[in-house]
């Protein structure tokens, strides 16, 4: 148990909720420069046709200079939010707890939102909420490329660079199909293991 630095994802990975039920403390970091695939704007969930990606898309800066992450803004010119809820429920509409937790995810996707770091960490408190997780949870003030005494896990955002994590399988609603996917959205976890999810995660191992 340690207190583990992080970034804010679009939901966030299995992997990254490993980290978060694992820790003491979670410190996110607020003060980093955007980049591009990551998951700061992108998550993936498992469609009938296998791994989805659900992107949400950007303002791009007029300028070559870097943004910082607070600072993005959501492109809301087209409806991605209405085909991000549409591809959830077609995916997970038949899994056993989708149901369960439909009315705390729907209204994510009903309100235009401005800024993606804001929405992240909106999309991230619902998933603490419905898991009952209590870690206290805190943002930087500064950025610290090699931060000391802290368990520094934010290259977990990258998906380029992604590491295979061993994790256990576990019934997914299109597994006849393609087989088990891992390390999906931690929304594929949700529903469809429900309230044993944090056992699952406090049983796995990304270290």
């Amino acid at each position: 148990m340690s207190t583990t630095l992080l970034h804010p994802s679009y939901f966030g990975s299995i992997a990254q909720y490993v980290a978060i039920i694992q820790s003491n403390t979670i410190i996110f970091e607020n003060e980093d420069n955007y980049q591009k695939q990551s998951y700061r704007n992108r998550t993936y969930i498992y469609g009938a046709n296998g791994k989805l990606l659900l992107t949400i898309p950007i303002k791009h800066s007029l300028t070559k200079e870097k943004q910082l992450y607070k600072n993005v803004r959501i492109e809301n010119d087209f409806k991605w939010q209405l085909l991000h809820w549409r591809s959830l429920e077609s995916a997970y509409r038949t899994s056993p707890f989708f149901e369960y937790y439909e009315d705390e995810f729907a209204p994510l996707f009903e309100k235009p939102k401005e800024f993606l770091l804001d929405f992240n960490y909106e999309c991230m408190s619902v998933v603490l909420d419905s898991l009952q997780i209590d870690t206290p949870v805190s943002k930087t003030n500064a950025y610290h490329k090699t931060p000391a005494n802290i368990l520094d896990l934010r290259d977990l955002i990258n998906v380029k660079k992604e590491k295979n994590y061993n994790l256990d399988p576990y019934i997914q609603v299109f597994q006849n199909k393609k087989g088990f996917i891992p390390n999906l959205s931690i929304l594929d976890l949700l529903f469809n293991e429900g309230p044993n999810t944090l056992n699952y995660l406090e049983s796995q191992s990304i270290l």
